[in-house]
Order: structure tokens, then C-alpha cells, then sequence
């Protein structure tokens, strides 16, 4: 049974103030309020105050309420004007977080199955789902983190919509794009390179694709996927900003698997601009990887951000 979403969507006329931008979203982002009050406590408030601070939904132990419309953005997630923590995510809101009990305990399962939903309805993966911290480093979800379960929260959560799929299908030959997609996850959903894609169903620009596209896929997905990372070795150990910087063969072969995710900037330039040098341009690259993968984004590649890397090429 679908959880129903009360609405209580704030006026058009504080748009400017709580939501002035069109939004298409890609991540779903998870907070605790840090107090005690109800989802319609908690709606209410925010679309009535004269604070920019908003989020899309409140969840209590008992309901879900909507306060924006889902096609606007909310300012929840502290990553500034243009942030795709504030510009490309669904805020949701667990309530009672501040004293926790039951009545908080209720609240997040409801939330879990709620987030669920959301991403049931999108056509989307548990890979779209962040908590505040993510994007800004705040402390958020405050209890969730505070009590280590974080990585709890989110099995529930793929566990509540790999429950409400139907049994696992033989792998579909193709796929239909649906709002939010991107090439590349969808790439990574079906374990093949981006480049794999773009040369089966001859897409030359690959940050454009249309809802309702359909996308070709390998019968070998997995061998594709192999292939695919073996055409971008990467190196061991940790590679981080330094003075002097560090450069070399290593520092490429960053910068290749970067560019072929179509993360590494400067894609108009000769080579994708990979020069083997480890400075910020790099370290905002693996960063910007890093916080769409769901890992600490520090900019410093290691072992997990190589691990991720390669599931993804």
C-alpha cells in the first residue's frame, strides 16, 4: 500500500523567498530536525516564517506532509546558491530526532518506507539517496549519525524497495530513460562504461538524453563492464594535494577514469586536459565523484574512491 502524502505547499507568492528555482531532481537527501515537533508542526512553521531555510517533506510517526512542490528547490542542504545539495535534491525531514523514543523510532520507519517510495516512483537506486552531511559536512541526520547508523538506515531503505520490486527479471536488452536519469548512472546501474552506450546507440553528447529514450544494453554487461575497467588501470595507495604537487603516470591514470565518467573537467580541451598533476582541478574532480558516490568527499583518492571508480567504469 502507497503511503499518502498530505499537502500543505507554501504560496506562490514566497517562492522567491523558500523555492525560486525549477528543479529536476536527482538525489533524495535525508535530515533529522533537531527538535520535537510534528511533520504538520514542522510544515507549517517553515512555509510561515521569514527564513529562506525549506525542505520539501516532514515525516512524524504518524504522517507524511508536503510543504514545496517537487519541481521546485528547497534550501536544506547548505551547499550554497548553485549546490546540487540545494538545487538537485528532495529534502525530507525526520521528526522527534531531539529526544528520540519511540515516537522518533516510528517517525524514521516511516520515513524509510517513504523514501522508498520516492525512489520506487523514480525509477531510481539507493545510490540517489544522501544525508545532509553529504553535501555541506553539517552533523545531519544528527541521531542517525550520532548513533553509528547510517549505513543501517540506508540497507532498510534498499531493502524496503528491492522488496516492493517484483522478482528479479532476466536482464533487459534495453532501457527507458526516465526523468533524472544520466547516462552515466545508467551505465553504472547495468555495470557497462559510458562509452559502450554512446558507441551501441550512436549518442554523441552523453549529458543529453530525453525521457521516454531508449538506450540499447550489451547481452554481456558483465564482461562489458570487466573490459571496461581493465581499459583504465588505476593506481594503489592515496593521492592527495601536496606542496610540491604530486605528478606522474599514477596522477593520468586518475585523471583518465575521471574523464571517461565525464567528471574530470576541461572536456573541450586536447586530452580532457589530463596533465599529471595532482592540483585542485584534480582534487575538485574526485570530490565532485566522490559526493555522487555516497563516499567522504575530501578530494584525496584512496582505496574506496578507486573501488568506486572501478564499479562504476
Amino acid at each position: 500500500m502507497s503511503i499518502q502524502v498530505k499537502k500543505n505547499l507554501v504560496s506562490e507568492a514566497k517562492y522567491a523567498l523558500k523555492c525560486p528555482n525549477a528543479m529536476s531532481a536527482e538525489y533524495i537527501t535525508i535530515h533529522n530536525t533537531a527538535n520535537d515537533a510534528s511533520a504538520a508542526n514542522e510544515i507549517s512553521y517553515m512555509i510561515g516564517n521569514t527564513s529562506s531555510t525549506s525542505f520539501h517533506f516532514a515525516v512524524d510517526d504518524k504522517e507524511v506532509i508536503q510543504g514545496l512542490p517537487l519541481n521546485r528547490n528547497a534550501w536544506h542542504t547548505g551547499d550554497g546558491t548553485n549546490g546540487p545539495g540545494n538545487r538537485k535534491s528532495i529534502g525530507v525531514e525526520i521528526c522527534y530526532s531531539k529526544s528520540g523514543g519511540p515516537k522518533y523510532e516510528a517517525a524514521e520507519a516511516l520515513a524509510i518506507s517513504f523514501v522508498a517510495q520516492l525512489l520506487k516512483e523514480r525509477g531510481w537506486g539507493i545510490d540517489r539517496v544522501r544525508k545532509h552531511q553529504d553535501w555541506n559536512g553539517k552533523y545531519c541526520p544528527h541521531r542517525i549519525l550520532s548513533e553509528g547508523r547510517w549505513d543501517q538506515v540506508k540497507a532498510a531503505i534498499e531493502k524496503e524497495l528491492t522488496g516492493a520490486v517484483s522478482a528479479k527479471k532476466a536482464p533487459a536488452s534495453e532501457y527507458h530513460v526516465k526523468k533524472g536519469d544520466t547516462l552515466s548512472g545508467i551505465a553504472a546501474a547495468h555495470g557497462v562504461s559510458v562509452k559502450t552506450l554512446q558507441s551501441i546507440n550512436h549518442i554523441t553528447d552523453p549529458n543529453h538524453i530525453t525521457v521516454g529514450q531508449v538506450i540499447k544494453l550489451p547481452q554481456a554487461a558483465s564482461s562489458s563492464k570487466s573490459h571496461a575497467a581493465s581499459s583504465y588501470p588505476l593506481p594503489s595507495g592515496v593521492i592527495k594535494v601536496t606542496r610540491p604537487l604530486t605528478k606522474g603516470t599514477n596522477v593520468k591514470q586518475v585523471q583518465t577514469a575521471l574523464a571517461a565518467l565525464y567528471f574530470y573537467p576541461d572536456k573541450g580541451a586536447k586530452n580532457h586536459g589530463i596533465d599529471g598533476v595532482y592540483g585542485p582541478k584534480t582534487a575538485n574532480a574526485v570530490k565532485r565523484f566522490q559526493s555522487v558516490s555516497g563516499l567522504t568527499a575530501d578530494g584525496i583518492y584512496g582505496p574506496k574512491t578507486k573501488a568506486e571508480i572501478e564499479k562504476k567504469l
